[in-house]
């Protein structure tokens, strides 16, 4: 599998609205389920806010990597997200999230789901990368510059 089967159009995002880690994961949650029908908006947020609450999954730099196990997730999926205006995300050097990847995996995909996380937080460590992903001025230029990126890329199946 390539990282980029787990990114499409419909779950890239450009100009997210939130005022806070909690109203911007509410609205990520709601945007993920308008494309994925068999999960729910409220289930989505609950098992993200949960993750968050074991410690953040702000890396720094602006980077946040929410992700979590969740039933009816019947393949690991993914979404992209720039924000409308940085937020606070708890991350460790304290700085503003503007980029998002949220990542969903299958409940039974514990080995998966780790080799899919570590590979986005190195791709998302690369600053060319970020640079390009903030250069972008809406969402179809957002996945692209992603995509490029993450097409070279390969996870285990």
């Amino acid at each position: 599998m390539q990282l980029d089967s787990i990114l499409t159009p419909e779950r890239t995002l450009y100009g997210a609205p939130g005022s806070s880690k909690k109203r911007a994961l509410e609205n990520i949650a709601h945007f993920i389920c308008e494309d994925v029908r068999s999960l729910n908006p409220g289930q989505l947020f609950d098992r993200l806010i949960a993750r968050e609450k074991l410690g953040s999954t702000g890396l720094g730099e602006g980077i946040a990597i929410p992700h979590c196990r969740i039933k009816n997730c019947s393949t690991i999926t993914g979404s992209l997200v720039r924000m409308r205006e940085p937020v606070d995300f708890d991350a460790i050097d304290g700085h503003p999230v503007d980029l998002l990847f949220i990542l969903l995996v299958p409940e039974q995909a514990h080995h998966e789901h780790l080799e899919v996380l570590a590979k986005l937080a190195e791709l998302f460590n690369a600053p060319e990368f970020c640079q390009r992903l903030r250069g972008a001025h809406d969402a179809d230029s957002l996945y692209q510059a992603a995509i490029m990126e993450l097409g070279e890329v390969s996870t285990p199946v």
